[in-house]
């Protein structure tokens, strides 16, 4: 059926959504309704398959009450609306905008002072694009999610922009496509809960508790995404718990307090995942994985001036992993090695022996002392007694002794790129001569039995 227009011919001030209402009753299936600008104060519910556009001038505000704006046909077209005012008791789950069939287009919507922003529940096929969800200002465990998929297969969720919420959260959903939305000073960006075939693409999570979480997902790509200073309790820019045939690849990991972190990803013994040509820099520990993880290909990426550069829990190690693929291994930013053949590949395997790491494998609280003589004077004692040296927890046979070409939006050039590599060498340099000056190293006074770190994700409600 043709589209035509039906535009509301009073223009509306403090009006009531009831106007609204029942225009979308006269009108036709497959109309579009212009409204004219205003604020309109109650709720609506649309039943009709139709197209509601409030061209940036209208708002529809809730009162502080319920859910304000509620989709129930498929075939609904909604953009250019300001939502606000839901409801904030959790009980029933008050919404900006709430679609319960599908496929509905929700965009170009601004909703503002929601506990859940925008709620998809059975709406297979939607399209939630260019978006802006502001949660209400709560506390972070009282907040609802910004973006929330529920049982809604083969959507796309694109160029949102969500601040100030729990998580932007996909659950029991399949197929779907997630591109180029920014996230930020939320709980978990982007948290993936048994959905499956997903192409994660070009988004921003910033400033967030975790970054990007999957957990018993399978077959999904994260590619050229932004992972910047996620560095809540968990910390973790990317978070991969019991998912299999994962690909992470061409991602900025930058300055999160774990750049990527790995629990019992490929948790099936015939699956595989590949994590490769990341830029994983800055981090308080970039590749963090729990002992039983294993059958990950990683390889061609570049690990620049992290804290630890890889780490396991407790004291076990990440052999079961391979860290070279077709004779192409990791830039370590650490590796100490030579290149004599000038193939870009090291000669001499990358094995990280730090006994300072390998103690705050077990004692976390040394954490203290990073950066300070006493972790210079362990590592110093380490080097003149090596037998004191622990067993490595990776081995990488063919370390990259340039930057890999990554493709991971870090958000400079390649110039600014080769600049960051060289400063990292030079702060390489600097350490070493700190270590050599140290000549006699202060004895370490007792440090007690701290409290041991318990590890896995934060508990996800």
């Amino acid at each position: 059926m043709p589209l035509f227009v039906l535009t509301m011919s009073a223009r509306a001030l403090g009006a009531s959504t009831e106007e609204i209402a029942r225009l979308i009753d006269a009108a036709d299936a497959g109309a579009t309704l212009v409204v004219p600008p205003g604020v309109y104060e109650g709720h609506l519910t649309i039943k009709k398959a139709v197209t509601l556009d409030g061209d940036g001038r209208v708002t529809i505000d809730g009162g502080g009450e319920g859910t304000v704006l509620t989709l129930l046909a498929p075939g609904i077209t909604i953009r250019g609306l300001t939502i606000r005012g839901s409801g904030s008791g959790v009980e029933r789950e008050p919404a900006g905008v709430r679609a319960e069939t599908g496929p509905v287009i929700i965009e170009d919507v601004r909703v503002e002072d929601a506990l859940f922003g925008i709620d998809l529940r059975e709406s297979p096929g939607s399209v939630i694009r260019r978006n802006v969800v502001r949660g209400k200002h709560l506390e972070p465990g009282r907040r609802g999610d910004g973006i929330r998929l529920w049982w809604s297969h083969g959507c796309t969720v694109e160029e949102n922009d969500v601040a100030g919420s729990r998580d932007m959260v996909f659950w029991y959903s399949e197929d779907l496509t997630i591109a180029r939305n920014t996230v930020r000073d939320s709980r978990y960006g982007l948290h993936f809960m048994y959905s499956h075939n997903t192409h994660v693409s070009e988004n921003v999570l910033s400033n967030n508790s975790v970054g990007v979480y999957l957990m018993y997902s399978n077959s999904i790509t994260l590619e050229r995404n932004r992972l910047l200073n996620n560095r809540g309790a968990s910390g973790y820019g990317v978070g991969l718990k019991d998912c299999d045939d994962i690909v992470v690849t061409s991602n900025a990991i930058l300055a999160n307090r774990v750049g990527l972190y790995v629990d019992n990803s490929p948790s099936s013994a015939d699956s595989t995942g590949v994590i490769s040509r990341n830029y994983i820099a800055f981090n308080e520990t970039g590749l963090l994985a729990t002992p039983i993880t294993h059958a990950n290909a990683i390889s061609e990426n570049a690990f620049v001036e992290n804290e630890e550069q890889a780490a396991s829990h407790g004291r076990g190690d990440l052999s079961r992993n391979d860290f070279a693929v077709n004779g192409r291994g990791n830039f370590w930013s650490d590796y100490a090695g030579f290149d004599h053949d000038g193939d870009a590949i090291g000669e001499v395997a990358y094995e990280p022996r730090s006994l300072f790491f390998h103690l705050l494998a077990s004692e976390p609280n040394l954490r203290l002392f990073i950066h300070s003589p006493a972790q210079q004077a362990i590592e110093f004692t380490a080097r003149a007694l090596p037998e004191l040296q622990p067993t490595p927890i990776l081995t990488d046979p063919s370390p990259l002794t340039a930057l890999p070409t990554t493709g991971a939006p870090i958000g400079m050039s390649s110039k600014g790129s080769r600049a960051m590599g060289a400063l990292g060498a030079a702060l390489a340099g600097v350490s070493a001569l700190v270590v050599l000056s140290l000549g006699r190293a202060p004895r370490l006074a007792p440090t007690g039995h701290p409290e041991r770190a318990t590890g896995g994700q934060e508990a996800a409600s």
